[in-house]
């Protein structure tokens, strides 16, 4: 899990970065969560996670502060969270989701996408069986840790996996124990990088290059949408 895990990360930030979208996307789950549950980041677990999220990315703090304030303003769009699932071409199953100030537009723009690229968007949860939802957090491994004791601590909270890349951990729980891992992470003082709902497929398909670059001009189209916040897919 952890390597395809990091792969389609990596995959995904290269696409945002490369069109400039991963700020305002990461701005737009700030403003949603101080919406949601305040704009204190002590009192309001989601905005902390996604600050550490924009912090991971390096975004500056002037930004993050904007996004806070964004959600207590006048004028503040009520966004509305989508999830659309579609077929890509070679057997790709797709699930897109989205928060939008407008779901006609949204919905047409996605539709669009997958009629003109893919085969077409099919019912939603049709595609829940193809994948496993977990929650994800990124940890710094450093050498006063030991795995197995952690390990230890971490399995009431929900710990179901733990993988390793390039000093990086990753601890994979149930999305269901995103509060749990987290609260039991801070009491240990660990510093978490980054922390994710991931939609990890259980059948992952193998494409060729060339097929990937085909399935890319798909999920390039989606990925530059302003109103989409993230992308799983079933590719190997």
């Amino acid at each position: 899990m952890g390597r395809a895990f990091e792969y389609r990360k990596a995959a995904k930030m290269k696409r945002w970065d490369k069109m400039s979208k991963v700020f305002p996307k990461l701005g737009k789950a700030i403003t949603i969560a101080a919406k949601a549950g305040g704009p204190d980041p002590d009192m309001n677990p989601s905005l902390r996670t996604a600050i550490q999220n924009a912090k991971a990315e390096n975004m500056p703090k002037a930004n993050i502060d904007s996004a806070i304030k964004r959600a207590a303003g006048k004028d503040a769009a009520s966004f509305t969270e989508m999830i659309f699932e579609g077929k890509g071409l070679h057997g790709t199953q797709i699930v897109v989701e989205c928060a939008t100030d407008n779901t006609t537009r949204t919905t047409a723009n996605i539709k669009s996408y997958f009629n003109k690229n893919g085969q077409g968007l099919v019912p939603p949860g049709s595609l829940d069986f193809m994948f496993s939802r977990k929650a994800v957090f990124e940890v710094e491994k450093t050498d006063d840790m030991d795995l197995e004791e952690l390990e230890m601590e971490l399995i009431d909270a929900g710990l179901e996996e733990i993988s390793e890349n390039e000093g990086i951990l990753y601890f994979y729980a149930d999305y269901t124990e995103f509060g749990s891992m987290t609260q039991k992470l801070e009491e240990l003082s660990i510093e978490v990088k980054k922390a994710d709902l991931q939609r990890i497929p259980n059948s992952p398909v193998e494409l060729s290059e060339e097929q990937m670059e085909e399935v890319d001009k798909l999920l390039d189209k989606i990925d530059e949408d302003d109103d989409v916040q993230n992308v799983f897919t079933n590719i190997a």
